[in-house]
């Protein structure tokens, strides 16, 4: 065992660490306020490398290992929580069905795409199936060397501004995961109709919104697998991306934290700072003990998989351990804050707002108990 960082997972850390701290954190707020997308921020994301974090080096990216990934998804988090959910949903599971099903001229194809700079979206909730993903409604028609996709997708992260998505649809509802088919798809084909950017509590600078499938023709040559293997793929690629929602919870956390300790040193009461009241020291301890518990839990998961080991359990450990830490860091960081907590000139209420989806989005943490509870009886 070895928990030491590599001199590339060093460097990597402190160039997402540092772009966090002066391009994103100053204006967040700002950004969280006005609902609007950052582009100035991703293309700057782009111009230092950290936009393409997910793609392969035979494919023209950095190749980096699931840790680096990762650590690159917590410090940017750091610095905004929508802004990491941007490039994970785009990177870290967008690609994924690519990475997992499609062959090499498909994954050319989609990473030349990101290596533009551009975005993708992942394509899979809908408005009547979150949790219950294989009753999905979206159907997938063959016609000669096409499908025709009908169907409306909910909740889609980067839907609105992705040049490219991967697309879960189903030939036969009845068949539930055994008729699960995926797609890419370009975003501008004839037929695709993107609804209004959902007005959120937290991770505001990320754009999420409906899509709308009516008679989309997609080349069979954009199908990902065989017809059937949708599911599995599904499956995969989740278990991948749920380490990096684990790492952005961490981040938030993080910064909650630091805000916490700080703010408990400078701020004064009883003629003392708050920081020497053991209630408060216990607080800011307990944060970082399960901080660097879920920090651990993270790696771990990203080791197994880059091992080529079982990894799907530990993935859930650490998506629903993380997402709970960085509810409970958050939430207790406004409570040392006190009544400035609540205030929006202060930034823990923001870091509140933006925990709270980490528990809900890629799988709830009911799910990710599911899963556990799945391996642990089989």
């Amino acid at each position: 065992m070895d928990f030491k960082y590599t001199e590339e997972q060093e460097v990597m850390r402190a160039v997402a660490r540092k772009f966090s701290e002066k391009e994103i954190a100053p204006v967040a707020g700002e950004y969280d306020e006005k609902d609007e997308f950052p582009w100035e921020i991703v293309h700057k994301l782009h111009e230092v490398g950290l936009l393409t974090i997910g793609v392969p080096e035979e494919y023209g990216g950095p190749g980096l290992d699931p840790i680096t990934q990762a650590l690159i998804a917590e410090e940017l988090a750091f610095g905004d929580a929508g802004l990491s959910t941007t490039v994970v949903a785009s990177n870290l599971l967008a690609a994924n069905p690519v990475l997992v099903g499609g062959n090499d001229d498909q994954k050319r194809r989609f990473y030349n795409v990101m290596n533009e700079g551009k975005l993708a979206a992942f394509c899979l909730t809908e408005p009547g199936s979150g949790s219950d993903a294989a009753s999905l409604s979206t159907s997938a028609r063959r016609e000669g060397d096409y499908y025709i996709l009908n169907g409306t997708k909910q909740f889609i992260t980067n839907a609105g501004v992705a040049d490219i998505f991967t697309v879960f649809a189903t030939t036969d509802k009845s068949l539930r995961h055994k008729g699960v088919i995926a797609f890419m798809v370009d975003a501008h084909t004839p037929g695709i109709t993107i609804g209004k950017k959902e007005n959120k509590m937290g991770i505001r600078t990320s754009d999420t919104c409906q899509i709308s499938f009516e008679d989309v023709k997609v080349p069979i040559t954009n199908r990902l697998g065989e017809e059937g293997e949708g599911w599995t793929i599904c499956m995969k690629s989740l278990d991948i991306s749920r380490p990096f929602i684990a790492a952005m919870a961490v981040g938030i956390a993080q910064a909650a934290y630091e805000a916490a300790v700080n703010y408990a040193k400078e701020r004064a009461a009883f003629g003392k700072p708050i920081a020497t009241f053991q209630a408060v020291q216990f607080m800011l301890a307990d944060m970082a003990i399960e901080i660097e518990a879920s920090r651990l839990l993270v790696h771990k998961a990203c080791y197994l998989r880059e091992q080529g080991q079982p990894f799907t359990q530990m993935a859930s450990f650490a998506k629903a351990f993380a997402g709970d830490t960085g509810m409970k860091v958050t939430t207790d960081a406004v409570q040392i804050f006190g009544g400035y907590g609540y205030i929006k000139d202060y930034p823990v209420e923001k870091y509140m707002r933006d925990a709270k989806i980490m528990q809900i989005y890629e799988g709830t943490n009911q799910i990710q108990r599911v899963v556990i509870a799945s391996n642990i009886l089989r």
